[in-house]
């Protein structure tokens, strides 16, 4: 015990215990100058009078200069960056008004009983902040995201908040979104020319001058955020942590960026709603819709019909019994089919060793199609990407602005930040493959490079 007395100690920051005992002396002097001051008052000297309140306003002053903002800079940086948002309530505002009732009762009254009860309302108020920030402090929040967030599926996000206080415990707390702030955008100086008459027509003026003005520039578009709703935890004991489950289901794709939360109670009388900005940032990427579309069922068949002619050959998979031909192997003869039908037929399987199949977008430029269009073909192609990495065929992936990668992932990490963009002809310079292709691609049919034609099936972006 003694051990843990020495160490508490040896932790201490001995100038700032200085500079804060030093303080209340200084400010008890100048209580006690005050309190002579008004002595010398009613004995009519005035002289003692300016006296003893100058000494006690320059205690005052020196106190308020010397030691609060020194004892400010000793505070951890932690403490510090914790800032905290007020929000009055309901019954905090029946509350103030309240006190203003019984505050004006007791003045014209001058009953002590009503002194009392609005001193001690105005010390609940005390009581209440107080008790508020306690609540709030030594509380840590984690954030808990899967690693793959598919647009239009529900996930399950974990909050997580720890109590680090070994002592006491945290009631009525409560996680929310930060207060969106409006950004009107910066101030900007930029070149302009001064003209005059500015009413006659363009370098047709009398004075033309290099000039600057100043514009406001606006700012740029922030991604969404993350976090919506608001998680409510009754209870944490000391030093342990309460967890809890919230739903989320994102409409886009694209990047989400969490820029902070909020640690709110209106603990223990609901006077205010107080609120502890958490520094977090949070980053989410969420992935095109892969859930099937009916022009995804209408499409399907026809690919898949086109990829098994493309791929038939030797194998385990049975694609289809046909007539011999000369150039068939002998054991692949099926001579329980060549019994019933008289004729001599061979069973014919796939290829599974090259079962190879190549997803192609062809981004089209701004504006070439619509942006429902756009995005309904990268939905289609997030969508057979997700569908045929479950099937038996070697993926792999081709874009403009995108390394050749095999990873469904790596994919649909590209289609969720894709945009319009011109791509140069991206086709004609797609590198030699002996896999099927898919190509999603807004161009003419008539444009399209026709030694593609015989290995390729393509979805035309234009008419999703």
């Amino acid at each position: 015990m003694w051990r843990k007395i020495q160490l508490a100690i040896s932790k201490l920051d001995r100038a700032a215990l200085v500079r804060f005992f030093g303080a209340l002396f200084g400010l008890a002097f100048a209580f006690l100058a005050a309190i002579y001051s008004t002595v010398f008052r009613e004995s009519g000297n005035l002289i003692g009078t300016a006296i003893a309140a100058s000494v006690a306003l320059l205690l005052a002053a020196v106190v308020g200069f010397a030691t609060v903002p020194y004892l400010a800079k000793r505070v951890a940086f932690r403490r510090v960056r914790d800032a905290f948002d007020y929000e009055a309530t309901r019954e905090g505002a029946a509350y103030i008004f309240l006190i203003i009732i019984l505050g004006i009762a007791a003045l014209n009254t001058n009953n002590n009983l009503l002194f009392i009860i609005v001193s001690a309302m105005l010390g609940a108020i005390g009581v209440s902040g107080v008790s508020s920030w306690w609540m709030m402090g030594d509380i840590e929040l984690e954030i808990s995201l899967p690693q793959h967030v598919f647009a239009g599926r529900s996930l399950i996000a974990r909050v997580t908040l720890k109590n680090v206080r070994r002592w006491t415990p945290s009631f009525s707390l409560r996680v929310v979104p930060p207060k969106l702030v409006k950004h009107e955008g910066s101030l900007r100086w930029e070149k302009t020319v001064f003209r005059f008459p500015p009413k006659r027509p363009p370098n047709r003026e009398w004075i033309r001058l290099p000039d600057r003005s100043l514009r406001r520039v606006a700012p740029e578009p922030q991604p969404p955020g993350i976090f919506t709703g608001s998680i409510y935890f009754p209870f944490i004991a000391a030093h342990s942590s309460a967890s809890a489950d919230l739903e989320l289901k994102f409409r886009q794709r694209g990047r989400h960026v969490q820029e902070g939360l909020g640690v709110s109670t209106r603990f223990p009388f609901s006077f205010l709603t107080k609120t502890r900005r958490v520094s977090l940032k949070q980053e989410l990427l969420v992935y095109p819709s892969v859930e099937p579309t009916e022009d995804f069922f209408d499409v399907l068949p026809l690919i898949a019909g086109e990829f098994e002619a493309f791929v038939r050959g030797r194998g385990y998979d049975l694609y289809r019994i046909r007539e011999y031909l000369p150039e068939d192997s002998a054991r692949n003869v099926d001579w329980k089919a060549t019994a019933k039908t008289g004729a001599l037929t061979v069973r014919e399987f796939t290829r599974e060793d090259e079962r190879m199949l190549r997803i192609v977008i062809d981004n089209p430029a701004p504006g070439a199609v619509s942006e429902k269009a756009y995005e309904s073909g990268v939905q289609m192609a997030a969508s057979l990407a997700w569908h045929f990495s479950q099937q038996d065929a070697e993926l792999n992936f081709a874009a403009a602005g995108m390394e050749p990668r095999d990873g469904v992932y790596d994919f649909l990490s590209y289609l969720a930040l894709v945009g319009a963009e011109k791509s140069n002809d991206f086709l004609r310079q797609l590198p030699a493959s002996d896999a099927y292709n898919i190509i999603l691609t807004a161009q003419p049919r008539g444009s399209l490079p026709t030694e593609l034609w015989a290995k390729s099936y393509f979805l035309f972006i234009s008419e999703s």
